[in-house]
C-alpha cells in the first residue's frame, strides 16, 4: 500500500504525462521489436528479442511505479495553507548560522525536487528539518557531514 503523495498541479500533471507517453507510445514500440526479434527465429540465441523483453520489463515496472503514485497523488490547495509555518509548497528564506550564507528554497515533493530550480524536497535533510518551523526558528538538520544551523528568516507562497 503506498502512501499519498502531495503534489502541485503542474507535477501532478507531468507525472500523467509521462505515464500516457510510455503506455501509449513506449509500450507499442517495445512490442513491435518483440515482434521483429521473433520473427527471425531461434528465440534462444536471440540477443535482439533478450534485449527487447529486458526493456519490457523495466517499461512495465515504470508504468507500476508511475500508476501507484499517480493514483495516490493529491494536488495541493495552497490557498488553504498556513503561511506562518513552513510546509510543502513553502518558499523559505533561511540563513546559515555557520558562514551567514543566505539561501532561498521552494519545498516540494521528491519527483519535483530539482536543485538548479531551488527546489528541494520535503524527504531531503534539509526539507525534513525545516517543516513545521516559523520564522526566526532556529532548525538544527543532520546531514552527512554533521548538524547544520539554519535560521528561519522568511516564509511565502
Amino acid at each position: 500500500m503506498s502512501d499519498l503523495s502531495y503534489y502541485t498541479k503542474e507535477g501532478l500533471q507531468k507525472l500523467k504525462d509521462e505515464l500516457k507517453h510510455l503506455t501509449t507510445v513506449e509500450r507499442p514500440r517495445i512490442s513491435q521489436q518483440i515482434g521483429e526479434a521473433i520473427d527471425k527465429g531461434d528465440l534462444s540465441e536471440n540477443a535482439e528479442y533478450d534485449a527487447a523483453k529486458d526493456a519490457q520489463g523495466l517499461l512495465e515496472t515504470r508504468i507500476v511505479h508511475l500508476s501507484n503514485i499517480v493514483a495516490n497523488a493529491r494536488v495541493i490547495d495552497e490557498s488553504q495553507m498556513d503561511n506562518s509555518k513552513i510546509l510543502i509548497l513553502s518558499k523559505v528564506k533561511i540563513k546559515n548560522a555557520a558562514n551567514g550564507m543566505e539561501l532561498t528554497y521552494t519545498l516540494v515533493a521528491e519527483n519535483e525536487a530539482d536543485l538548479k530550480a531551488k527546489k528541494i524536497s520535503i524527504d531531503s535533510p534539509i526539507g525534513r528539518g525545516l517543516l513545521g518551523k516559523a520564522v526566526g526558528d532556529i532548525a538544527d538538520i543532520e546531514v552527512p557531514n554533521g548538524t547544520l544551523q539554519f535560521e528561519i528568516l522568511d516564509i511565502s507562497r
